[in-house]
Formats: C-alpha cells, structure tokens, sequence
C-alpha cells in the first residue's frame, strides 16, 4: 500500500509539472474536487454549489488562491454533505429544489426531469440548513 501511495503522490508531482510547463489551463466542473484541482494549478472551477452557497464558494477558492490549501481543505470537507446532497439526483433537479427551499423560484423541471423525489428532500433541507451562508 505505501508503495501505491507514493507512486500517487509522484503522478501528482509530475502532473502539475506538466500543467506548469505546458501553461495548460485547467478548470473542473465537480463539486468534491475543487481544493485538488486548485492545489496542482488549476484557474476555475465549474461549480453547481456557488448556485447556492457562493459566498461558501468563492471564500474556499479564495484561500486556495491565497495559498491556504489546509483552511480551503477544512471548508471543502465541511461542504461535501451539501454537495452530495446536490447530487443526489440528475443536475439541475436538486439544485432547483435547494433554490425553491431559499426562496428563489426556479419552476418545475422540464421534461424528461422531474420534481425531487421526497426521498431525498429531508436531506437536502439538513444540509442546507447546516451550511448557512455567511
């Protein structure tokens, strides 16, 4: 295992390498891997949370920017309960719901999606009322 571990770190190491001499460009489009991508160099970050948590967002690519890897880390981890919340189900259903739940209309979805299933709408009301922008 610490073999594996360490052959993973050295990817990552070369990768970001390449990214810097390359002068490659990355952006993401997944919620759960913004610190990673921002800690090897990524510049952006296609996100479905920053519709409703952006100030949570940007404060948490903010430190990345400034460097704060371990404070961004912190806030990530404590957002990942929303995230997958906001997951649960086929984007953009959820986030229309957790929009709705805040008082911005969104209307129903289109077809082929549907409402939020009930199933599901008890934790995407925990989460967002855990994670309260500041």
């Amino acid at each position: 295992m610490k073999k594996r571990v360490i052959k993973i770190a050295a990817l990552v190491v070369l990768f970001a390498a390449v990214l810097v001499i390359s002068n490659v460009i990355l952006n993401r489009g997944n919620d759960d891997q913004v610190v990673p991508l921002l800690s090897l160099g990524g510049v952006g970050v296609i996100s479905v949370l920053s519709n409703v948590r952006p100030k949570l967002t940007l404060q948490m690519v903010r430190a990345c920017q400034a460097g704060e890897y371990a404070q961004a880390g912190h806030m990530q981890t404590s957002l990942m309960g929303l995230v997958d919340a906001l997951f649960c189900e086929v984007n953009p259903i959820p986030v229309k719901q957790a929009l709705a739940l805040e008082g911005v209309p969104t209307g129903l979805p289109r077809l082929p999606l549907t409402p939020l299933s009930g199933s599901h709408l008890p934790v995407l009301e925990q989460m967002l009322s855990a994670m309260p922008e500041p």
